[in-house]
């Protein structure tokens, strides 16, 4: 399948026919190729739930695949050689006994979708084989699924990681980051000189003289160590490579040397180091970190490094590991200043895969690059820094090829999930190596107590720490593209909460003091005079009259309560949008843009123009027309496609200015 995956670091599936009963397989053959190869019907498509696509991912068909194998094996017991003959009494049979045997009410959904798709699918085949259709698509899946367990799913059901473990894995990556990376890299760009002159060097008697005067003394004095290596399975042998390049011999020369004096056998037995000359910077508790770096070490380092570097970026920008896996060289360019001399942040620009669509809902398997780039902070730049002088300029930055310092194999794409993972792992293994061999039992990582670090609970963890700031919401949201969480606590608080059901009713008060605040400036500026428009306006000045008024903190039980009762008055809590010049008086059935059944608040970054649920103050036109102004000064000194951009941008803004001044009303006219 690997035609259909161009993800970054993702595994390449195959399908496999063998365990396929022989009297099915053309049939389910014919089908597979038609899933592969075209699209579901938007007709059907519609009647599915929103997460279905009329073209899936590849990850997403092998799934439908194999559950249409297990259908086919089912059936083969059964004496069944046809699909066609597969009555509704099979179906409901074996849809009983997939999804009652212990499966998540979630995943025994997911099944039944699969196997409406082999129907579905088989429709469009060019020879259909007359499977008929599932009974639960006409009367309903609900008596075919096992009762709700619990609630939630996906990445948010993803732990995050205890304070004891994030504390000291951030502190170590971020040290090694910025205090041993020089040293690390001078080491491997040393290794690489000493392995390449190694290799290109041809004997000479000279060579030959040198080898001997080297090694000889070695050999004869029995308290003497041999320089050695560590093979691949493990075995001590003859550190050849850097013997020939220190002494200038050639490969076989040492080869047929060792072979001769028998100085493999007593590498293994007196191993000795390998130091690689180059001077050693970086310090812990005063302390040069190292006396040297040897000839092995330096790859086992530069893995560390390259994993450090991952969980910098994983944890303080809350990427998704598919994020970071896809970034380049250059994703990160350093800023240009500010005509007043200030330096703007650093910003990441980046592909992101989850939920990924064409124009026809198909899955887009490469991404798409983020509208909205990552802010980068300094640690996070550096980190990047570091991985791209692994790398060749415009290379990902965790290319398998490139990251494979032992070997260096010519593999395609990022390093997978699974390897990062293990890189992560031995990471927190050399951390705590050397926090023992320093004496710094306070910086050994523990365990944690939920089991493997991994990559995804990077991002979980850094949700649920912003979700306990005072504010932490609306940080959260700007943080991690997940905009519907910016006041609405409903979705956010799944992701920031440490509680499985997932109510956090701090971050409820804390909305309903955001929508407070806009109720009362809406209250003021129409006191003072500012006109306002918008098909919802008589029911945001309604709304505005109701709301709360807080004073101080509230942090009860019961407030909690109240604020998410609150929440739940469709229709009558606003929401101020700065971005999009306007008040939302959030109501889900007039919502335009697409709020998730039961959302309490809008998807503010997906506000689309004409919603009957904005409202405008003079304002509102005010800074629409001083937006317009600044695009029109930035257009003058850009080119012209761009400028081109800018000023309809502008135009357009000044358009929506335009018809607030034509409809808005004083506040009385609008109540009466």
């Amino acid at each position: 399948m690997g035609p259909l995956i161009d993800t970054p670091g993702s595994k390449i599936h195959c399908l496999y026919w063998k365990n396929c009963p022989g009297g099915l397989r053309d049939e389910l053959k014919l089908v597979t190729w038609t899933m592969l190869n075209g699209e579901l019907r938007p007709t059907y498509v519609q009647s599915r739930s929103r997460a279905t696509r009329t073209r899936d991912s590849a990850p997403v068909m092998r799934h439908s695949f194999l559950e249409w194998l297990r259908l086919a094996r089912w059936l083969h017991k059964r004496d069944i050689t046809r699909l066609g003959d597969c009555t509704p009494e099979h179906w409901r049979a074996y849809a009983t006994e997939r999804t009652f045997s212990g499966c998540s009410r979630d995943h025994a959904r997911r099944i039944l979708g699969q196997l409406s798709d082999l129907w579905a699918f088989d429709q469009l085949s060019a020879r259909p084989s007359g499977i008929g259709r599932p009974p639960w698509d006409v009367e309903g899946v609900d008596d075919y699924l096992p009762e709700e367990a619990s609630t939630g799913g996906g990445e948010n059901q993803t732990e995050p990681l205890n304070e004891t473990v994030i504390g000291p894995l951030l502190t170590w990556a971020i040290f090694m980051v910025e205090d041993l990376a020089d040293d690390i890299l001078a080491a491997w760009a040393e290794r690489r000189r000493l392995t390449a002159r190694a290799e290109a060097t041809k004997g000479t008697p000279a060579s030959r003289a040198a080898l001997e005067a080297y090694l000889l003394p070695l050999g004869a004095r029995d308290d003497d160590l041999l320089p050695a290596t560590v093979g691949d399975r493990g075995r001590v042998t003859l550190a050849r490579t850097f013997i020939a390049a220190t002494t200038g011999a050639s490969l076989k020369q040492v080869d047929r040397f060792a072979v001769k004096h028998g100085l493999t056998r007593l590498a293994a037995q007196r191993p000795g180091p390998c130091p690689l000359e180059v001077p050693i910077t970086g310090r812990i508790e005063g302390r040069p970190w190292k006396d040297y770096i040897d000839f092995d070490e330096a790859p086992v380092l530069m893995r560390c490094l390259a994993a450090a570097a991952t969980i910098v970026i994983l944890y303080l920008t809350g990427m998704r590991p598919q994020e970071v896996q896809g970034l380049r060289s250059g994703c990160c360019p350093n800023p240009e200043q500010n005509p007043d001399g200030t330096t703007p942040r650093h910003l990441i620009y980046s592909h992101h895969y989850k939920n990924v669509t064409d124009d026809d809902g198909n899955h887009v398997s490469a991404g798409e690059e983020r509208e909205v780039p990552w802010v980068a902070i300094e640690p996070v730049v550096r980190a990047i820094r570091v991985l791209e002088r692994m790398v060749p300029v415009g290379e990902l930055l965790l290319s398998s090829a490139h990251q494979d310092f032992a070997s260096r194999r010519p593999f395609r794409g990022a390093l997978r999930a699974e390897s990062l993972a293990r890189r992560v792992e031995d990471f927190v293994a050399w951390a705590n190596r050397e926090a023992d061999g320093h004496g710094l039992p306070q910086r050994v990582i523990p365990p944690d107590p939920l089991g493997a670090i991994g990559l995804a609970r990077f991002r979980r963890t850094l949700a649920w720490h912003i979700a306990r700031r005072p504010g932490g919401l609306v940080a959260l949201a700007v943080q991690y593209g997940h905009m519907r969480a910016v006041l609405d606590a409903r979705t956010s608080t799944g992701y920031g909460d440490r509680g499985r059901p997932g109510v956090h009713g701090v971050l409820d008060i804390e909305t309903v003091r955001a929508a407070a605040d806009t109720a009362a400036s809406l209250l003021g500026r129409t006191a003072a005079g500012e006109k306002i428009s918008g098909q919802a306006a008589r029911r945001a000045l309604t709304g505005a009259l109701k709301a709360p008024r807080f004073e101080g903190t509230l942090t009860t039980r019961q407030a909690a309560t109240k604020a998410a009762k609150f929440l739940a008055r469709d229709g009558i809590v606003l929401f101020d949008n700065p971005d999009s010049f306007l008040i939302c008086a959030f109501k889900r059935d007039t919502a335009l843009c697409d709020p998730e059944p039961g959302a309490t608040a809008p998807i503010q970054f997906a506000c689309q123009l004409g919603c009957g649920n904005a409202v405008r103050t003079d304002a509102h036109a005010h800074a629409l027309r001083d937006r317009a102004d600044y695009l029109d000064r930035q257009a003058a000194h850009t080119p012209k496609p761009i400028g081109d951009r800018l000023r309809s941008n502008a135009n357009r803004l000044r358009g929506i200015a335009d018809a607030h001044d034509a409809t808005a009303k004083p506040a009385e006219e609008v109540l009466t």
